[in-house]
């Protein structure tokens, strides 16, 4: 009927309840994958990302006090993972990762999905130019669907400073997707 709350699926977890974790990360897995997706621009490296995240996860399944959302401390969680592996290596962006990454609506007719996939392969060549900080703020505002003192607040940065990365963000944006 109804499915268990990210709190109650957390305290089975913490007993050891195998069934209760293969839950939480089902529930969450497309979503740490689509995120690092985004953020590194590399469907391999996004999968071992997902991984370390959820590994993380598992260790420190403990220190979640529940203050937060649950999808919000692991979003936090994938955050970090993505800032580690842009730190270790510079992002590349595959054009066959690209060409995977177009939508899979059958029901357009086959133009309109071929000008959706061109436009979203421009849309994720372009954010891969991104710097880091204002890709995240993209990341988290578009595709997360977070406020921007939310997004401040995970950032751990000022307001004005997610604005300012937001609004440069766009126009670089918007500048490269129309000058293809």
């Amino acid at each position: 009927m109804f499915a268990p709350s990210d709190k109650r699926l957390v305290k089975q977890a913490l007993l050891n309840n195998k069934q209760a974790w293969l839950q939480l990360i089902s529930r969450y897995e497309g979503l740490v994958f689509n995120y690092a997706l985004r953020m590194v621009g590399n469907r391999e490296d996004a999968l071992d990302l997902m991984q370390e995240v959820f590994l993380s996860v598992f260790r420190n399944l403990a220190t979640w006090r529940g203050e937060s959302s649950f999808k919000n401390w692991l979003m936090t969680i994938a955050h970090h993972r993505c800032i580690e592996h842009y730190r270790r290596r510079k992002p590349t962006t595959d054009d066959s990762e690209i060409a995977n990454y177009a939508s899979d609506d059958e029901w357009h007719s086959p133009e309109q999905v071929y000008v959706g996939q061109q436009r979203g392969q421009q849309l994720f060549l372009a954010m891969q130019k991104l710097p880091l900080e204002q890709r995240m703020v993209v990341e988290l505002k578009f595709f997360q669907h977070m406020q921007l003192a939310d997004i401040a607040g995970q950032l751990n940065v000022p307001l004005n400073t997610v604005k300012s990365r937001l609004y440069g963000a766009v126009s670089k944006l918007q500048e490269w997707v129309e000058a293809v």
